[in-house]
């Protein structure tokens, strides 16, 4: 009896330092400061190019944030049509997939990159960038869906031209296979999102 009450309690200690092991804490979000938002408007832009300079911490918070973070009161940082909060963001750096609680503002991981990787890398410069966001919702009769990842992307894009970091929106993407990948059931992939810095 003491020998099994010992090994469940070892077990139970044990649990929470293997869960933390997926689970990556995000540095709070920068909210201040910045450009101006017509400057970033203006400077916003499409680029497929990008060195091997990795994101650090705080810009990947910031990023994800943008896209998909919880600001005020419960709302997200990008409008939802009658509040529907149907969408997930995934972030693929690091050679892992890692999925965003913006309410918690962290990072869980749910797979490697290789599992993903030549379904979201039909074009060669994907590989070598250091971050590809993938954006998943439920589907809706009135593609609610497609606006809130538009909405998101928008946001990340405002972001990197804020920033100096380039980016690209991509629906040259197996969709199918990165939905299989991800284990989704309900949930369809809307779009990706590549970036990184620029060759300097």
């Amino acid at each position: 009896m003491l020998k099994k009450f010992v090994g469940a309690a070892l077990m139970s200690m044990a649990m929470p330092v293997m869960a933390a092991e997926n689970v990556k804490t995000l540095p709070a979000p920068e909210t201040e400061g910045g450009m101006p938002i017509m400057e970033a408007i203006a400077k916003r832009k499409t680029a497929r190019e990008f060195s091997a300079k990795k994101i650090n911490d705080q810009d990947l918070s910031n990023i994800l944030f943008a896209a998909w973070g919880v600001s005020h009161d419960d709302k997200r940082t990008i409008p939802t049509a009658r509040n529907l909060q149907k969408m997930n963001v995934y972030a693929v750096f690091d050679d892992e997939i890692w999925l965003y609680d913006g309410k918690e503002n962290n990072l869980t991981k749910v797979g490697e990159a290789k599992d993903v990787m030549g379904f979201i890398a039909k074009q060669d410069f994907v590989a070598e960038a250091p971050l590809t966001l993938i954006f998943t919702a439920t589907p809706d009769e009135r593609g609610y869906a497609q606006m809130h990842a538009g909405s998101a992307y928008q946001n990340v894009g405002l972001y990197c031209a804020a920033k100096g970091l380039n980016n690209v929106v991509r629906g040259m993407i197996d969709f199918e296979e990165i939905g299989k990948a991800l284990g989704l059931k309900d949930e369809k992939v809307m779009i990706t999102q590549t970036i990184g810095w620029p060759y300097m």
